[in-house]
């Protein structure tokens, strides 16, 4: 029978080290210690989902009481991204298994679907589901691939340029992209042949490392070396980037929330920002903490959760 492992945290209030708007709210919730939370996805139930990467687990938060149970994934697991399914479920890409995870949000019983020996160890990173319901993904060895869970076939093409598939999104319309973090391109996949169309931003070696589409189909992308936040509109093939508050900005994670307001993460800040399309103005929210290095962030409506890798606790900021 398969362990958990239970840990019960309390819910405090984190206070950043810089002003809080009035209309937004931070609470925090610690992790076990060493859980090294690397992605997060909030449940349509009031749950949270988070990658335990550092215990090889995938860790489920009541926010409610703040207990967190953790369910071992298997042998050599480091799980990375996480996503919530078309089935409510949870799917994890773990780079240490190399495999397809699903989580039953039920039962906690593992099912995984591994990719074709041959392939050898790609650097899972980040899923996405498209509207069909298959679940496509990236790995920064220079791969991206999709698993169809109906059938379980699972096919894996090469990335163009070769190393750096990281982020991915799926836009309202269905379309896919994801970005890459060695080679500075975004990418657009068809969902029907597999085929990859390289986007490239303007700025040179910008590092493109995650992307998220807004509601009318945008693509926001975070450059980690550039320290831009950058917007492509696939209807007009343009591009516009504003550079992250701060001396030599590093923005690793971006997430877009359901009023179309850009979040992202920026490294050298140590701060979770907030930026506004319409008055084109940044809004940073400071951690209490030094090095929380957020690397993904995603919500549900009126709230924006972000796990703080190096921190070992999960971060909620709750809007009005």
């Amino acid at each position: 029978m398969r362990s958990l492992a239970l840990f019960a945290a309390t819910a405090i209030l984190a206070l950043a080290a810089t002003p809080v708007p009035a209309e937004v709210v931070i609470q925090d919730f610690p992790t076990p210690s060493g859980a090294r939370p690397h992605d997060i996805a909030p449940g349509p139930d009031g749950t949270v989902w988070y990658t335990a990467q550092g215990q090889g687990a995938l860790g489920r938060l009541d926010p409610k009481t703040g207990k967190i149970i953790q369910i071992p994934l298997g042998d050599g697991s480091a799980p990375h991204g996480v996503i919530i399914g078309p089935d409510q479920a949870p799917w994890v890409t773990d780079g240490g298994l190399n495999a397809i995870v699903r989580v039953d949000p039920q039962t906690l019983a593992v099912k995984s679907w591994p990719l074709h020996a041959d392939r050898g160890y790609v650097n899972l990173n980040t899923p996405s589901f498209d509207r069909r319901g298959a679940i496509w993904f990236t790995g920064q060895n220079g791969v991206y691939g999709r698993l169809d869970p109906k059938s379980g076939e699972v096919k894996v093409w090469d990335a163009p340029r070769g190393r750096g598939a990281y982020g991915i999104t799926t836009t309202p319309g269905g379309a896919v992209y994801y970005a890459s973090l060695a080679n500075s391109y975004i990418a657009r996949i068809d969902v029907e042949t597999g085929a990859a169309t390289v986007i490239q931003p303007p700025t040179p070696n910008q590092g493109a490392r995650r992307v998220w589409s807004d509601s009318k189909g945008n693509i926001w992308v975070s450059e980690w070396n550039s320290g831009n936040l950058s917007r492509y509109d696939p209807q007009t093939n343009t591009w516009r980037s504003w550079r992250a508050p701060g001396e030599r900005p590093r923005v690793y994670a971006v997430y877009v929330d359901e009023n179309d307001i850009v979040w992202c993460s920026e490294w050298s800040a140590n701060a979770m920002v907030r930026f506004d399309p319409e008055t084109e103005k940044f809004e940073s929210f400071v951690s209490p903490r030094r090095g929380a290095d957020v690397r993904q962030i995603l919500g549900r409506p009126g709230e924006v959760w972000a796990p703080e890798s190096g921190t070992d606790r999960l971060v909620v900021y709750r809007t009005k």
